[in-house]
Protein backbone atom coordinates (compact mmCIF):
# COMPACT_ATOMS: atom_id res chain seq x y z
CA UNK A 1 0.00 0.00 0.00
CA UNK A 2 0.87 3.54 -0.35
CA UNK A 3 3.15 5.65 2.33
CA UNK A 4 1.51 7.70 4.60
CA UNK A 5 2.33 10.82 5.84
CA UNK A 6 1.05 12.74 8.77
CA UNK A 7 -0.66 16.34 8.29
CA UNK A 8 -1.34 17.92 11.54
CA UNK A 9 -4.87 20.17 10.48
CA UNK A 10 -4.55 22.24 14.48
CA UNK A 11 -3.38 25.12 13.24
CA UNK A 12 -6.23 25.99 11.34
CA UNK A 13 -9.20 24.21 14.34
CA UNK A 14 -9.94 27.46 16.20
CA UNK A 15 -10.49 29.39 13.31
CA UNK A 16 -12.71 26.35 11.60
CA UNK A 17 -14.79 26.00 14.52
CA UNK A 18 -15.99 29.39 14.44
CA UNK A 19 -16.44 29.17 10.21
CA UNK A 20 -18.52 25.60 11.03
CA UNK A 21 -20.62 27.46 14.39
CA UNK A 22 -21.29 30.37 11.55
CA UNK A 23 -22.56 27.85 8.82
CA UNK A 24 -24.17 25.58 10.99
CA UNK A 25 -21.85 22.40 10.65
CA UNK A 26 -21.67 22.51 14.17
CA UNK A 27 -24.87 21.95 14.90
CA UNK A 28 -25.88 18.69 12.95
CA UNK A 29 -24.30 16.77 15.38
CA UNK A 30 -22.94 13.23 14.62
CA UNK A 31 -21.97 11.94 12.13
CA UNK A 32 -21.09 15.64 10.86
CA UNK A 33 -18.65 16.91 14.20
CA UNK A 34 -17.59 12.96 15.27
CA UNK A 35 -17.32 10.48 12.11
CA UNK A 36 -13.57 11.52 11.27
CA UNK A 37 -10.47 12.45 13.16
CA UNK A 38 -9.39 15.59 11.12
CA UNK A 39 -5.93 14.67 12.37
CA UNK A 40 -5.78 11.25 10.98
CA UNK A 41 -3.24 10.87 7.93
CA UNK A 42 -3.52 11.39 4.59
CA UNK A 43 -1.88 9.14 1.84
CA UNK A 44 1.20 10.02 -0.04
CA UNK A 45 2.32 7.66 -2.11
CA UNK A 46 5.20 9.69 -3.10
CA UNK A 47 9.11 9.44 -1.56
CA UNK A 48 9.66 12.12 1.63
CA UNK A 49 12.33 12.83 -0.10
CA UNK A 50 10.66 14.97 -2.76
CA UNK A 51 9.30 17.36 -0.54
CA UNK A 52 12.64 18.47 0.82
CA UNK A 53 11.57 22.33 2.21
CA UNK A 54 9.66 23.14 5.56
CA UNK A 55 6.57 24.43 5.79
CA UNK A 56 6.70 28.43 5.46
CA UNK A 57 3.34 30.66 6.82
CA UNK A 58 4.30 32.97 3.91
CA UNK A 59 0.94 32.59 1.26
CA UNK A 60 2.55 34.83 -1.54
CA UNK A 61 4.79 34.13 -4.22
CA UNK A 62 8.60 34.46 -4.11
CA UNK A 63 8.99 37.94 -2.48
CA UNK A 64 11.33 38.23 -5.67
CA UNK A 65 8.08 38.32 -7.53
CA UNK A 66 9.18 41.83 -9.04
CA UNK A 67 10.39 41.99 -12.68
CA UNK A 68 9.25 45.11 -14.41
CA UNK A 69 8.18 44.49 -18.16
CA UNK A 70 7.02 46.89 -21.03
CA UNK A 71 3.95 44.85 -22.64
CA UNK A 72 4.73 45.36 -26.53
CA UNK A 73 2.21 43.61 -28.29
CA UNK A 74 0.11 40.04 -27.41
CA UNK A 75 -1.15 37.99 -30.21
CA UNK A 76 -4.07 35.46 -29.02
CA UNK A 77 -4.43 32.24 -31.07
CA UNK A 78 -8.00 29.82 -30.56
CA UNK A 79 -7.20 26.34 -31.51
CA UNK A 80 -9.06 23.07 -31.32
CA UNK A 81 -6.45 20.01 -31.37
CA UNK A 82 -8.04 16.59 -32.01
CA UNK A 83 -7.55 14.43 -29.40
CA UNK A 84 -6.52 10.06 -30.62
CA UNK A 85 -9.95 9.36 -28.91
CA UNK A 86 -12.31 10.85 -26.83
CA UNK A 87 -12.09 11.92 -23.71
CA UNK A 88 -15.15 10.93 -21.96
CA UNK A 89 -16.28 12.22 -17.96
CA UNK A 90 -18.94 12.96 -15.70
CA UNK A 91 -19.89 15.82 -17.83
CA UNK A 92 -19.96 14.83 -21.05
CA UNK A 93 -16.84 13.86 -23.64
CA UNK A 94 -14.42 15.96 -25.63
CA UNK A 95 -12.81 14.68 -29.24
CA UNK A 96 -11.13 17.79 -29.50
CA UNK A 97 -9.31 20.00 -26.62
CA UNK A 98 -9.81 23.56 -27.62
CA UNK A 99 -7.03 25.81 -26.08
CA UNK A 100 -6.16 29.80 -26.35
CA UNK A 101 -2.43 30.59 -26.89
CA UNK A 102 -0.77 33.86 -26.14
CA UNK A 103 2.23 35.22 -27.65
CA UNK A 104 3.79 38.43 -25.78
CA UNK A 105 6.43 40.23 -26.35
CA UNK A 106 8.47 42.57 -24.77
CA UNK A 107 11.55 44.20 -26.19
CA UNK A 108 13.54 41.54 -27.93
CA UNK A 109 12.12 38.49 -25.86
CA UNK A 110 8.81 36.73 -26.72
CA UNK A 111 7.30 33.94 -25.01
CA UNK A 112 4.10 31.75 -25.39
CA UNK A 113 1.58 30.73 -22.28
CA UNK A 114 -1.46 28.89 -22.82
CA UNK A 115 -5.34 28.33 -21.29
CA UNK A 116 -7.18 25.24 -22.10
CA UNK A 117 -11.12 25.36 -20.79
CA UNK A 118 -12.29 22.88 -23.35
CA UNK A 119 -14.99 23.55 -25.97
CA UNK A 120 -18.10 23.99 -23.72
CA UNK A 121 -18.56 25.31 -20.43
CA UNK A 122 -19.08 21.92 -18.80
CA UNK A 123 -16.19 21.85 -16.43
CA UNK A 124 -16.43 25.43 -15.74
CA UNK A 125 -18.32 28.03 -16.32
CA UNK A 126 -15.97 29.35 -19.30
CA UNK A 127 -15.04 27.49 -22.75
CA UNK A 128 -12.73 28.74 -25.24
CA UNK A 129 -14.75 30.44 -27.48
CA UNK A 130 -15.78 32.64 -24.80
CA UNK A 131 -11.73 32.95 -23.11
CA UNK A 132 -10.76 34.24 -26.41
CA UNK A 133 -13.68 36.87 -26.95
CA UNK A 134 -12.87 38.02 -23.22
CA UNK A 135 -9.19 38.10 -24.22
CA UNK A 136 -9.37 39.71 -27.68
CA UNK A 137 -12.38 42.72 -26.02
CA UNK A 138 -11.30 42.79 -22.81
CA UNK A 139 -8.11 41.77 -21.20
CA UNK A 140 -5.76 41.67 -23.56
CA UNK A 141 -6.35 45.45 -24.58
CA UNK A 142 -6.20 46.26 -20.69
CA UNK A 143 -2.78 44.88 -20.56
CA UNK A 144 -0.79 46.29 -23.98
CA UNK A 145 1.32 49.02 -23.88
CA UNK A 146 1.67 48.96 -20.01
CA UNK A 147 4.43 48.46 -17.53
CA UNK A 148 3.73 45.29 -15.30
CA UNK A 149 5.69 44.65 -12.03
CA UNK A 150 4.86 41.86 -11.55
CA UNK A 151 2.44 38.58 -11.22
CA UNK A 152 0.21 40.74 -8.84
CA UNK A 153 0.24 43.73 -10.21
CA UNK A 154 -1.12 42.11 -13.04
CA UNK A 155 -3.73 40.37 -11.31
CA UNK A 156 -4.79 43.68 -9.58
CA UNK A 157 -4.72 45.39 -12.93
CA UNK A 158 -7.45 42.76 -14.16
CA UNK A 159 -9.47 42.21 -10.93
CA UNK A 160 -12.40 44.83 -12.05
CA UNK A 161 -12.89 41.81 -14.32
CA UNK A 162 -15.22 39.81 -12.65
CA UNK A 163 -14.17 35.78 -12.59
CA UNK A 164 -13.00 34.83 -16.29
CA UNK A 165 -10.18 32.55 -14.32
CA UNK A 166 -9.25 30.72 -17.16
CA UNK A 167 -9.39 33.96 -19.45
CA UNK A 168 -6.68 35.95 -16.71
CA UNK A 169 -4.77 32.54 -16.94
CA UNK A 170 -3.78 32.57 -20.94
CA UNK A 171 -2.40 36.15 -19.38
CA UNK A 172 -0.82 35.33 -16.22
CA UNK A 173 0.73 32.43 -17.48
CA UNK A 174 2.67 33.85 -20.54
CA UNK A 175 3.73 36.76 -18.35
CA UNK A 176 5.31 34.50 -15.84
CA UNK A 177 6.84 32.18 -19.22
CA UNK A 178 8.48 35.60 -20.04
CA UNK A 179 10.00 36.99 -16.95
CA UNK A 180 11.46 33.81 -16.99
CA UNK A 181 13.11 34.49 -20.36
CA UNK A 182 14.11 37.81 -19.94
CA UNK A 183 16.09 36.29 -17.04
CA UNK A 184 17.21 33.75 -18.56
CA UNK A 185 15.89 31.15 -16.15
CA UNK A 186 13.95 27.98 -16.21
CA UNK A 187 10.27 28.94 -14.85
CA UNK A 188 10.33 26.59 -12.10
CA UNK A 189 13.14 28.66 -10.65
CA UNK A 190 11.30 31.76 -10.48
CA UNK A 191 7.99 30.22 -9.70
CA UNK A 192 10.62 29.14 -6.08
CA UNK A 193 11.21 25.04 -6.74
CA UNK A 194 14.17 23.49 -5.62
CA UNK A 195 13.72 20.07 -7.31
CA UNK A 196 13.62 19.54 -11.21
CA UNK A 197 11.17 16.11 -11.75
CA UNK A 198 7.81 14.91 -10.21
CA UNK A 199 6.37 11.56 -10.18
CA UNK A 200 2.78 11.70 -12.57
CA UNK A 201 0.18 9.50 -12.21
CA UNK A 202 -2.46 7.63 -14.72
CA UNK A 203 -5.87 8.77 -15.11
CA UNK A 204 -8.54 6.58 -17.34
CA UNK A 205 -11.53 8.16 -18.25
CA UNK A 206 -15.10 6.19 -19.10
CA UNK A 207 -14.14 3.18 -21.24
CA UNK A 208 -16.14 1.27 -23.35
CA UNK A 209 -15.80 -1.92 -21.16
CA UNK A 210 -14.97 -2.77 -17.50
CA UNK A 211 -12.69 -5.34 -19.63
CA UNK A 212 -10.53 -2.65 -21.32
CA UNK A 213 -10.20 -0.34 -17.63
CA UNK A 214 -8.23 -3.37 -15.72
CA UNK A 215 -6.20 -4.40 -18.75
CA UNK A 216 -5.16 -0.48 -18.87
CA UNK A 217 -4.89 0.08 -15.48
CA UNK A 218 -2.92 -3.22 -15.22
CA UNK A 219 -0.68 -1.88 -17.34
CA UNK A 220 -0.07 1.52 -15.99
CA UNK A 221 0.68 -0.30 -12.72
CA UNK A 222 3.15 -2.77 -14.68
CA UNK A 223 4.75 0.56 -15.84
CA UNK A 224 5.55 2.17 -12.62
CA UNK A 225 2.77 4.56 -12.01
CA UNK A 226 2.67 5.02 -8.36
CA UNK A 227 -1.32 5.86 -8.63
CA UNK A 228 -4.32 5.43 -10.84
CA UNK A 229 -7.14 7.76 -11.25
CA UNK A 230 -10.80 6.97 -12.49
CA UNK A 231 -13.67 9.04 -13.47
CA UNK A 232 -16.18 8.14 -11.94
CA UNK A 233 -20.18 8.84 -13.15
CA UNK A 234 -23.53 7.07 -12.83
CA UNK A 235 -23.57 3.71 -14.34
CA UNK A 236 -19.67 3.32 -13.85
CA UNK A 237 -19.65 4.05 -10.87
CA UNK A 238 -19.40 1.40 -7.45
CA UNK A 239 -19.24 -1.74 -9.72
CA UNK A 240 -16.59 -0.27 -12.07
CA UNK A 241 -14.61 0.43 -8.78
CA UNK A 242 -14.90 -2.82 -7.21
CA UNK A 243 -13.83 -4.68 -10.43
CA UNK A 244 -11.14 -2.56 -9.96
CA UNK A 245 -10.32 -2.65 -6.44
CA UNK A 246 -10.28 -6.95 -6.28
CA UNK A 247 -8.09 -7.33 -9.05
CA UNK A 248 -5.80 -4.80 -7.78
CA UNK A 249 -6.19 -4.62 -4.07
CA UNK A 250 -2.87 -2.94 -3.08
CA UNK A 251 -2.99 0.38 -5.69
CA UNK A 252 -3.15 3.73 -4.54
CA UNK A 253 -6.17 4.72 -6.50
CA UNK A 254 -8.68 7.93 -6.22
CA UNK A 255 -11.70 8.16 -8.26
CA UNK A 256 -12.92 11.48 -9.96
CA UNK A 257 -16.49 12.61 -10.25
CA UNK A 258 -16.02 16.19 -11.71
CA UNK A 259 -19.20 17.73 -9.47
CA UNK A 260 -21.52 15.35 -10.78
CA UNK A 261 -23.44 14.33 -6.93
CA UNK A 262 -24.58 15.98 -4.25
CA UNK A 263 -25.12 15.08 -0.50
CA UNK A 264 -28.11 13.66 -0.68
CA UNK A 265 -25.90 10.58 -2.44
CA UNK A 266 -24.41 10.64 1.25
CA UNK A 267 -25.23 6.70 1.92
CA UNK A 268 -22.98 5.64 -1.58
CA UNK A 269 -19.89 7.86 -0.48
CA UNK A 270 -20.37 6.40 3.01
CA UNK A 271 -19.77 3.01 1.07
CA UNK A 272 -16.66 4.28 -0.62
CA UNK A 273 -15.20 4.00 2.36
CA UNK A 274 -14.81 0.31 2.21
CA UNK A 275 -12.50 1.06 -0.58
CA UNK A 276 -9.45 2.52 0.59
CA UNK A 277 -9.49 5.04 -1.83
CA UNK A 278 -6.80 7.65 -0.96
CA UNK A 279 -9.19 10.44 -2.04
CA UNK A 280 -12.85 11.29 -3.78
CA UNK A 281 -12.00 14.44 -5.95
CA UNK A 282 -14.51 16.85 -6.22
CA UNK A 283 -17.28 14.83 -5.44
CA UNK A 284 -20.09 17.68 -5.32
CA UNK A 285 -21.21 20.59 -7.10
CA UNK A 286 -18.35 22.82 -9.01
CA UNK A 287 -19.05 25.75 -6.37
CA UNK A 288 -20.40 23.87 -3.42
CA UNK A 289 -17.80 24.33 0.19
CA UNK A 290 -19.96 23.89 2.71
CA UNK A 291 -22.19 20.24 1.59
CA UNK A 292 -18.01 19.42 0.74
CA UNK A 293 -17.81 20.17 4.91
CA UNK A 294 -20.77 18.05 5.85
CA UNK A 295 -19.47 15.12 3.71
CA UNK A 296 -15.99 15.33 4.76
CA UNK A 297 -17.35 15.01 8.33
CA UNK A 298 -19.12 11.93 7.44
CA UNK A 299 -16.45 9.76 5.82
CA UNK A 300 -13.14 8.78 6.10
CA UNK A 301 -11.83 8.98 2.40
CA UNK A 302 -10.04 12.03 2.03
CA UNK A 303 -11.94 14.76 -0.35
CA UNK A 304 -9.92 16.46 -3.15
CA UNK A 305 -11.11 19.72 -4.10
CA UNK A 306 -10.83 20.84 -7.66
CA UNK A 307 -13.73 22.59 -9.90
CA UNK A 308 -14.97 24.36 -6.38
CA UNK A 309 -11.59 26.17 -6.34
CA UNK A 310 -11.07 28.82 -8.33
CA UNK A 311 -9.35 31.78 -5.68
CA UNK A 312 -7.01 32.33 -3.33
CA UNK A 313 -10.10 33.59 -1.18
CA UNK A 314 -12.24 30.09 -1.63
CA UNK A 315 -9.59 27.74 -0.74
CA UNK A 316 -9.08 29.90 3.05
CA UNK A 317 -12.88 29.42 3.29
CA UNK A 318 -12.30 25.82 2.21
CA UNK A 319 -9.72 25.18 5.00
CA UNK A 320 -11.86 27.06 7.50
CA UNK A 321 -14.98 24.84 6.94
CA UNK A 322 -13.18 21.79 6.83
CA UNK A 323 -13.68 20.77 3.00
CA UNK A 324 -10.93 19.06 1.98
CA UNK A 325 -7.82 17.21 3.13
CA UNK A 326 -6.39 17.56 -0.70
CA UNK A 327 -6.54 20.62 -3.44
CA UNK A 328 -6.02 19.80 -6.71
CA UNK A 329 -4.57 23.01 -8.80
CA UNK A 330 -4.62 23.83 -12.40
CA UNK A 331 -3.05 27.13 -12.95
CA UNK A 332 -6.09 28.14 -15.33
CA UNK A 333 -8.97 27.25 -13.20
CA UNK A 334 -7.26 29.31 -10.61
CA UNK A 335 -6.23 33.19 -12.96
CA UNK A 336 -3.14 31.83 -13.57
CA UNK A 337 0.44 30.86 -12.41
CA UNK A 338 0.14 33.80 -9.86
CA UNK A 339 -2.65 32.29 -7.90
CA UNK A 340 -2.03 28.81 -8.04
CA UNK A 341 1.54 29.54 -5.84
CA UNK A 342 -0.24 31.40 -3.43
CA UNK A 343 -2.92 28.75 -2.67
CA UNK A 344 -0.04 26.59 -2.78
CA UNK A 345 1.45 28.39 -0.17
CA UNK A 346 -1.86 28.41 1.73
CA UNK A 347 -2.09 24.77 1.79
CA UNK A 348 1.10 24.38 2.60
CA UNK A 349 0.79 26.42 6.14
CA UNK A 350 -2.24 24.75 6.37
CA UNK A 351 -1.04 21.06 5.84
CA UNK A 352 -3.51 20.43 3.34
CA UNK A 353 -1.30 18.62 0.47
CA UNK A 354 -1.81 19.74 -3.13
CA UNK A 355 -1.19 18.05 -6.66
CA UNK A 356 -1.32 19.90 -10.20
CA UNK A 357 -3.92 19.06 -12.56
CA UNK A 358 -4.17 19.19 -16.10
CA UNK A 359 -6.74 20.28 -19.13
CA UNK A 360 -5.77 18.40 -22.01
CA UNK A 361 -3.63 20.97 -23.23
CA UNK A 362 -0.79 20.84 -25.08
CA UNK A 363 2.86 20.74 -24.72
CA UNK A 364 3.33 24.23 -24.16
CA UNK A 365 0.67 23.97 -21.57
CA UNK A 366 1.64 21.04 -19.59
CA UNK A 367 5.37 22.72 -19.58
CA UNK A 368 3.56 25.39 -17.61
CA UNK A 369 1.91 22.91 -15.41
CA UNK A 370 5.48 20.94 -15.12
CA UNK A 371 6.93 24.13 -14.16
CA UNK A 372 4.47 24.16 -11.32
CA UNK A 373 4.40 20.75 -10.04
CA UNK A 374 8.05 21.56 -8.91
CA UNK A 375 6.84 23.36 -6.22
CA UNK A 376 7.38 21.18 -2.69
CA UNK A 377 3.75 20.68 -1.15
CA UNK A 378 3.07 19.02 -4.26
CA UNK A 379 2.97 15.71 -2.91
CA UNK A 380 0.81 13.44 -4.50
CA UNK A 381 1.67 12.52 -8.61
CA UNK A 382 0.47 14.86 -11.14
CA UNK A 383 -2.05 14.59 -13.78
CA UNK A 384 0.51 14.98 -16.39
CA UNK A 385 0.38 13.24 -19.35
CA UNK A 386 3.68 12.79 -22.24
CA UNK A 387 2.09 14.44 -26.00
CA UNK A 388 1.43 10.88 -27.26
CA UNK A 389 -1.06 9.90 -24.62
CA UNK A 390 -3.77 12.33 -26.26
CA UNK A 391 -2.26 13.60 -29.38
CA UNK A 392 -0.67 12.28 -32.82
CA UNK A 393 0.93 14.91 -33.39
CA UNK A 394 0.98 17.86 -30.48
CA UNK A 395 0.95 21.41 -31.07
CA UNK A 396 3.53 21.78 -29.23
CA UNK A 397 7.84 21.39 -29.52
CA UNK A 398 9.15 19.42 -28.54
CA UNK A 399 6.69 17.33 -27.60
CA UNK A 400 6.27 16.30 -23.59
CA UNK A 401 7.89 12.89 -22.43
CA UNK A 402 7.96 11.19 -19.62
CA UNK A 403 11.29 10.15 -17.59
CA UNK A 404 12.05 7.67 -14.94
CA UNK A 405 12.81 8.51 -11.45
CA UNK A 406 14.94 6.31 -8.84
CA UNK A 407 12.47 3.79 -8.27
CA UNK A 408 11.55 3.33 -12.30
CA UNK A 409 8.34 5.58 -11.54
CA UNK A 410 7.24 7.52 -14.60
CA UNK A 411 8.12 11.43 -13.79
CA UNK A 412 7.91 14.27 -15.75
CA UNK A 413 11.58 16.99 -15.92
CA UNK A 414 11.04 20.85 -15.56
CA UNK A 415 12.95 21.98 -19.27
CA UNK A 416 16.60 22.97 -17.96
CA UNK A 417 15.85 26.14 -20.50
CA UNK A 418 15.27 29.82 -20.02
CA UNK A 419 11.21 29.92 -19.66
CA UNK A 420 9.55 26.34 -20.49
CA UNK A 421 11.69 25.47 -23.37
CA UNK A 422 8.71 24.46 -25.38
CA UNK A 423 6.51 26.77 -28.33
CA UNK A 424 3.71 25.99 -30.91
CA UNK A 425 4.65 24.11 -34.13
CA UNK A 426 4.28 27.27 -36.75
CA UNK A 427 2.54 24.96 -39.04
CA UNK A 428 0.53 23.34 -36.87
CA UNK A 429 -0.30 26.28 -35.41
CA UNK A 430 -1.84 27.48 -38.94
CA UNK A 431 -3.37 24.67 -39.39
CA UNK A 432 -5.62 24.13 -35.92
CA UNK A 433 -6.12 27.87 -35.38
CA UNK A 434 -9.90 29.06 -35.31
CA UNK A 435 -9.32 32.47 -34.81
CA UNK A 436 -6.69 34.81 -33.73
CA UNK A 437 -6.05 38.76 -32.94
CA UNK A 438 -3.41 40.59 -32.13
CA UNK A 439 -2.36 44.13 -30.13
CA UNK A 440 0.31 46.36 -30.08
CA UNK A 441 1.11 49.08 -27.91
CA UNK A 442 0.74 52.94 -29.37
Amino acid sequence: MAERSEFDHRPHERRRAGFRQKVGLAALGPPYETAVNLQSPIPNPQSPTTNPQSPTTNHQPPTTNHYPMHLDSIDLFHVAMPLISPWRTAYGEDAVAESVLVRMRSGEHEAWGESSPLAAPCYSAEWAGGVFACLRDWLAPALVGQWIESGEDLQRRLAHFKGNFFAKAALDNTWWVLAAKRRGVPLHRLLGATRDAVDVGADFGVLDSIDELIRGVGLALDDGFPRVKLKFRPGWDVSMLRAVRQEFPDATLHIDCNSFYRIRQLDMFCRLDDFGLAMIEQPLAHDDLIDHARLQAAIRTPICLDESIASVEQAEQAIDLGSCRWMNIKPGRVGGLTNAVAIHNLCREAKIGCWVGGMLESAVGARINTALAMLDNFIYPADIFPSSRFYHDDLGRPPLELSRGPRGQPQVVAADLPGIGAEPDAERLEKLCRQRASFESS
